[in-house]
């Protein structure tokens, strides 16, 4: 085999982490007789009937990706939650690799791989290298799918929370990528991050306690942590033994760093003085009102004398 040959499957696998498809080993002049005395004589090994790997010992999490797009073929892409993990998502991590692949493909299955078909444009929302899907569709398709509704708006809240991409993003993606399960209520949620959920979550605790029987609460309170700084609470009730009750609200306002940490002392402070603290979502305080409502009469919040 003449060395020129030779350097060119080299760079390719250092290209794609050590592995090589068939297909491409055949583009480049090697039959799959030369394949197959590759293999026989164990410089390389077998991944799946269409994709070798030039290097030993057990294959990593990058390996494994190539593995799933060169299996799929071409037009194939990293997507759902294995694209997000690329593009520098945390606390999401699922140990099967999705490669997102065009319909009527017929594929032979890969051990820790999910294959998903669907008919947008996968290599359009793919960037070059391994293709992996851009941040904003991959996060809206696994949104639109996944079974539970929470989870899907759950994430888009991690995708801002953690600056992979912004509301801004989100929502002229949607719009791209009409028609998109459950795109109403994406934006309804994107909205009021971009807006600041702040005054919208007051607007909604009123709404729960009007509607679910509970007095209204005292809202944006000052109080002194215990550096003397002032901060406000979200609602507080005042309860029969004298205690306050006191309810957060975690939402696009308190999606920033800074608003996390200020709420994470001033609940501190507040639990210090024998404060009881809830803690709820802006999400359920819009699609679970009377769970909200049934916790703070737990904890001893009567019912309003209206």
């Amino acid at each position: 085999m003449p060395r020129r040959r030779s350097i060119e499957w080299r760079e390719l696998a250092q290209a794609q982490s050590g592995l090589l498809a068939r297909r491409q080993l055949n583009v480049l002049g090697y039959d799959n007789d030369y394949v197959d005395d590759q293999l026989s004589a164990e410089r390389w090994r077998l991944v799946s009937d269409v994709v070798v790997c030039t290097t030993t010992g057990e294959l990593t999490r990058e390996q494994r990706m190539w593995a799933g797009v060169l299996h799929a073929g071409p037009g194939s892409a990293i997507g759902g939650l294995t694209a997000l993990e690329r593009r520098g998502l945390k606390n999401w991590h699922r140990d099967d690799i999705t490669v997102l692949l065009a319909k009527s493909h017929n594929l032979q299955p890969l051990d820790g791989v999910r294959f998903v078909e669907t008919r947008r444009p996968v290599s359009l929302n793919a960037t070059r290298d391994l293709p992996t899907w851009r941040t904003e569709p991959a996060a809206l398709l696994f949104a639109a799918y996944t079974p539970s509704l929470r989870t899907g708006l759950g994430l888009l809240a991690a995708v801002v929370q953690q600056k992979l991409s912004t509301p801004e993003r989100l929502l002229t993606e949607i719009d791209r990528m009409r028609p998109l399960r459950r795109a109403k209520r994406f934006k309804q949620m994107l909205g009021q991050i971009a807006d600041g959920a702040q005054s919208l979550a007051e607007a909604r605790i009123e709404s729960m306690c009007v509607d679910h029987g509970l007095p209204l609460p005292v809202r944006q309170s000052k109080r002194l942590d215990g550096s003397g700084k002032v901060r406000y609470t979200d609602a507080e009730w005042r309860l029969a033994d004298g205690r306050l009750a006191v309810l957060e609200v975690d939402g696009g306002f308190h999606m920033e760093v800074g608003h996390w940490e200020d709420d994470i002392v001033r609940e501190r402070d507040l639990v210090a003085t024998g404060a009881v603290v809830l803690r709820c979502t802006d999400r359920e305080l819009t699609d679970e009102p009377a769970q909200v409502a049934a916790s703070l009469r737990a904890v001893g919040v009567g019912r309003s004398s209206a």
